[in-house]
C-alpha cells in the first residue's frame, strides 16, 4: 500500500497536463517506494519534484480521487453553491479588491465549495469549517501561507457577504513562519546589470534596485510618471491602492534618455512587442537570465532587488523612516524586518571562536 504521509503530494499543471507532484528530501527508498506504485514517474526541473499524470487510477493510489488541481476547480462547483459564488465574487469587485486578490479569492473559497459538492455553503457551521481546515492541513498538506489565504477567503465570504462577524472568531490562525528577505550583495548586483547588455532589460534591473519597486510597479510604471527635472517618479496605485512618491536615481538619466530614443515608449515606460504593459512574467524572465548569467547561484526572485535597495539603504545610514516612506509600507514594522538582515553592526561582532 502506497504510504503518502512520507511525501508532500499537490496537483498542479506540467507542460499543460494535470500532474500529481511529489516532494522529498533526497531518499533513494523513497523514490524506489513511489517508482513501486506509480509508473512513469519523471522529475521535473521546473517543479522540482517528481511528477506522475494525474490519471484516476493514480489519484486512487496518491489519495487524491477527490481533489482537483486549484487551475481547474471552478468548473467543478456544484449548481447548489454556484449562486453563492457568484455573490462572493460581486462582493469583491464591489469592495475593489485587486484583480490578483480577487482571483485569489475565488479560487480559495471554490476548494471549500468543490469539497462540500452539493452541501449548501451557507448552512455549514464553524465546526465544519475547521473540520475543512483540518483536512487541508493533513491531508492536502497544504503550507501555511496557502491555509492563511484560504481562511481570508473563508472569512470574507461568512462576514463581507452572508454579514456573520463572529462566524470564524473561533477558528485559529496558522502560526507562519519568520522568514527573513532574500538579499543580494552589492557586488553581484553591479555584475548583474554588467551581463545585461540589452538596454531596455538593464533598465528594468536597474529601476527594481534604484527605485525599490515591486515587478508590478515596474511594468505599470508610465512615462508620465517620471519627473526628471524633481527627479522623482510617481508610483501610482500600487499595492494597497497606495500611490507614493520614490527617487530617481541620477545614474540612469542618460540611459533613460537613450533608451527612449531608441525604443520609442508611447505609454508604459517599458512596453511589450505588441505595445500596452511589459508583462510581470517577462521581466522575471529578464532577472532570472540575468543571474544565469552572472553565475550567481542564489534561490531568489526579481523581488529580491527590492529587498536589497531597502537592505543597502539602511547599512548606509538611512534613516528607517524614509525607507518606509520609499517602499510604501503601511507599518514601519514591516520595513523593520531589514535591521534583521543588514550586516554593518553584525559584521563588527567577533566571534568567540577567533579571540582564542
Amino acid at each position: 500500500m502506497f504510504n503518502a504521509t512520507k511525501y508532500q503530494i499537490q496537483l498542479d499543471v506540467h507542460h499543460n497536463k494535470s500532474i500529481i507532484g511529489f516532494k522529498f528530501g533526497i531518499d533513494a527508498g523513497l523514490l524506489s517506494h513511489l517508482k513501486t506504485h506509480f509508473k512513469n514517474v519523471s522529475w521535473s526541473r521546473t517543479k522540482k519534484c517528481w511528477y506522475v499524470h494525474a490519471t484516476h487510477e493514480n489519484k486512487e493510489i496518491a489519495g487524491l480521487s477527490n481533489i482537483v488541481s486549484s487551475k481547474s476547480v471552478l468548473m467543478f462547483v456544484h449548481p447548489t453553491n454556484q449562486l453563492e459564488l457568484n455573490n462572493f465574487v460581486a462582493q469583491l469587485k464591489l469592495k475593489s479588491y485587486s484583480v490578483n486578490t480577487q482571483r485569489t479569492y475565488t479560487v480559495e473559497f471554490s476548494q471549500l465549495l468543490y469539497a462540500l459538492k452539493a452541501h449548501p455553503v451557507k448552512d455549514i457551521s464553524a465546526e465544519k469549517v475547521k473540520s475543512y481546515l483540518l483536512y487541508c492541513i493533513d491531508t492536502l498538506k497544504i503550507k501555511e501561507f496557502q491555509l492563511s489565504t484560504r481562511i481570508n477567503a473563508i472569512k470574507f465570504y461568512f462576514e463581507q457577504v452572508l454579514k456573520q462577524p463572529d462566524f470564524m472568531i473561533d477558528i485559529p490562525r496558522p502560526k507562519k513562519p519568520s522568514t527573513l528577505p532574500k538579499v543580494i550583495n552589492d557586488k553581484d548586483i553591479k555584475k548583474l546589470f554588467e551581463v545585461t547588455t540589452n538596454l531596455k532589460h538593464r533598465l528594468i534591473l536597474k529601476l527594481c534596485y534604484g527605485m525599490g519597486l515591486r515587478v508590478s510597479e515596474i511594468v505599470k510604471l508610465k512615462i508620465t510618471h517620471i519627473d526628471s527635472r524633481r527627479m522623482q517618479v510617481h508610483i501610482a496605485s500600487a499595492k494597497g491602492k497606495k500611490d507614493r512618491y520614490v527617487n530617481l536615481p541620477e545614474s540612469v538619466l542618460n540611459e533613460l534618455r537613450n533608451y527612449y530614443i531608441e525604443y520609442k515608449p508611447k505609454e508604459f515606460l517599458f512596453e511589450g512587442q505588441y505595445g500596452g504593459a511589459y508583462s510581470i512574467r517577462s521581466a522575471q524572465a529578464v532577472f532570472k537570465d540575468a543571474m544565469r548569467k552572472a553565475r550567481i547561484r542564489k534561490a531568489v526572485g526579481i523581488h529580491s532587488l527590492r529587498h536589497s535597495y531597502a537592505t543597502h539603504l539602511l547599512e548606509h545610514g538611512t534613516d528607517i523612516s524614509f525607507i518606509q516612506k520609499l517602499l510604501g509600507h503601511k507599518d514601519v514594522s514591516t520595513t523593520l524586518i531589514y535591521a534583521k538582515v543588514g550586516n554593518k553592526s553584525l559584521a563588527k561582532v567577533i566571534s568567540p571562536l577567533d579571540r582564542l
